[in-house]
């Protein structure tokens, strides 16, 4: 089961979550702690990518790219402010990490630009093919494009990684269930 933002439980988009409470699932990633990164676990063992991972994830263990993560992460969930949150984030120097990437995508779309949303999430996609919360975020830009059929499909590789009890998967499937063309609020 993976790691449960509250992006599905209904905030704005991933949440609010302060500290390092469970509500983040790279909480881990920006804590005084000394510990590997952890991320959400997948159910299905068929799911993790074959051959050798790329090592942008190395970088959450520097105090100084975990700091200013934590920092822009505040800055989109606590205070909603994207074009900073993306200067911040760019900042950083680490824009092929998925989480770095992720965010940037998020806050482009959130601003309304869906073309340099997009770029950054496929970006993440290019970084990390199994980053559920970017699948999740894409499928919610897809929904806000009308491209339900695609949405579909981001919901299914979200079943293939951590399959249909985690929230990434509720959270879409809750968003594809609504008519085209209403609100979506996350």
């Amino acid at each position: 089961m993976c790691a449960s933002p509250v992006l599905a439980a209904g905030g704005g988009g991933g949440g609010g979550g302060g500290g390092t409470s469970s509500t983040d699932p790279y909480a881990g990633a920006y804590s005084d702690q000394k510990a590997q990164p952890t991320y959400p676990k997948r159910s299905n063992p068929k799911a993790t990518q074959k051959g050798k991972k790329p090592n942008n994830q190395s970088s959450i263990g520097d105090p100084a790219f975990a700091a200013g993560y934590r920092v822009a992460y505040d800055t989109i969930y606590e205070r909603n402010d994207y074009a900073v949150a993306i200067e911040q984030l760019k900042a950083l120097g680490h824009d092929d990490h998925p989480n770095v990437a992720n965010l940037i995508g998020y806050s482009y779309r959130k601003l309304g630009d869906y073309k340099q949303s997009q770029i950054w999430y496929e970006r993440a996609l290019k970084a990390d093919p199994n980053h559920v919360l970017t699948w999740q975020y894409y499928g919610l830009w897809q929904l806000e494009q009308g491209n339900r059929e695609q949405a579909m499909f981001h919901l299914g590789r979200i079943a293939a990684i951590c399959g249909s009890d985690c929230e990434e998967y509720k959270s879409l499937a809750t968003a594809l269930e609504k008519p085209t063309g209403a609100a979506l609020v996350y």
